[in-house]
């Protein structure tokens, strides 16, 4: 006698399994615990099978007949219905685990070792926003150009030009490294250089005025923020290195007795060495005392164990009434050091490019070295912090106006 649904809501465990027959095969297995599950029972090959088709109630009468139904078309056409139904799950995880999503985390997991937190964390937001919700779930086998493209115009028609561009790299990045593990053979993205205009370029704002850098040094002496940070806006301009890399400055990576701070640079993959001015050394030991018994040379206000935020700098600037979009940066500080020891000290490109962490093009190519011209660099790191010196005191102004 065929199920009802009646039945089926009046039927009540009992001690031991009860096989409720519908007809050709299906039946709902009721357990002692009160699960029940639709199952139907078929021969193949000679042989006696059982196929799980789902739970009642989540898999309603109907429903379960209805799958009854496609599984004995496929005896019917010769297949085993068991069988095709473990292929079909083998393929949903293989595509879940092909999908673009799937591959873009793992190459991000992989890159996250070699980058800082911010730059993981804004191109993991990149994709969230941008990538993921139209070419997450698709089998990255399947992503064309076209599709591709697609995405990027959309970035790139709200105004985040320079985003879009920075997307299509990070896309390609990801289809070389699904090439690289065997996901894929080809890298759509690549072909897409050009397809949307270049974005201009964002210079970051610098003060390139030896009165107006003076100016800004005295204003430094009016911080009221945390002794790391003020120690960090001193240093800023006077080593001009990336401010990631002197967020992250370890105490480790620096030898006080020789005036010398050695690091890996994770954006060029290259050793770099800064000399130490006497100023600086003289500022890095008072802040050892403070945090010298630590891993970071600048350590965070709520976690020591992690370096001070990427924003210190800059909020720090904004404090003392600078306005990071056109007036100075972190990074500006850069800018700032090679321009006025090109044009004012008279120092030579090549020796400002290496102590930048440039490559420096030779008869080889392009090159960087972290030992070249380091007797020069030594000397003009010492130039340089006694001229930023003469310039808080306002006696190099002085003489310059006197020239003029």
């Amino acid at each position: 006698m065929a199920l009802t649904d009646i039945s089926i809501r009046n039927a009540k465990p009992i001690d031991r399994q009860q096989k409720l027959f519908d007809g050709g095969g299906l039946f709902l297995l009721v357990k002692p615990s009160g699960s029940r599950r639709w199952v139907l029972k078929y021969r193949f090959a000679g042989k006696e099978k059982s196929l799980a088709l789902g739970v009642y109630p989540e898999v309603s009468l109907s429903e379960a007949r209805k799958r009854r139904d496609e599984a004995r078309d496929k005896l019917a056409a010769g297949t085993d219905p068991g069988e095709a139904k473990k292929t079909d799950k083998r393929a949903a995880r293989l595509a879940a685990s092909n999908s673009f999503e799937a591959v873009a985390l793992a190459w991000m997991k992989e890159r996250g070792e070699l980058v800082e937190v911010g730059q993981y964390e804004k191109t993991l937001a990149r994709f969230k926003n941008d990538a993921f919700p139209w070419l997450g779930k698709r089998p990255i086998t399947e992503i064309d150009a076209p599709e591709v493209l697609a995405v990027i115009k959309r970035v790139d028609s709200r105004g985040a030009r320079f985003t879009a561009h920075r997307l299509r790299s990070e896309v390609s990045r990801v289809f070389r490294y699904a090439i690289k593990e065997g996901h894929c053979k080809s890298d759509p993205a690549r072909d897409l250089i050009g397809a949307i205009p270049p974005a201009q370029t964002t210079h970051f704002a610098s003060i390139t005025e030896p009165a107006k850098v003076g100016e800004m040094l005295r204003a430094f002496d009016g911080f009221t923020g945390t002794f790391p940070v003020l120690c960090a806006l001193r240093l800023a301009p006077m080593l001009f290195v990336r401010p990631g890399e002197l967020r992250q400055a370890e105490w480790t990576q620096i030898d006080l007795d020789r005036g010398e701070w050695r690091y890996r640079v994770t954006k060029t993959n290259t050793d770099h060495l800064v000399p130490l001015a006497a100023q600086a050394v003289t500022i890095l030991r008072e802040l050892q005392a403070l945090t010298g018994s630590g891993r970071y040379v600048f350590p965070g206000a709520r976690d020591r164990k992690r370096p001070m935020s990427e924003a210190a700098v800059n909020a720090a600037l904004r404090r003392l009434g600078y306005d990071t979009r056109t007036e100075i940066t972190g990074h500006g500080f850069r800018a700032m050091a090679r321009t006025i020891l090109h044009e004012e000290l008279e120092q030579k490109p090549e020796v400002i490019e290496h102590q930048l962490a440039h490559a420096v093009p030779d008869n080889l190519g392009g090159a960087y070295n972290r030992t070249r011209f380091i007797k020069e660099r030594r000397a003009m790191m010492q130039k340089w912090a006694d001229y930023l010196d003469r310039l808080k005191a306002g006696a190099e102004v002085i003489q310059l106006n006197a020239a003029r």
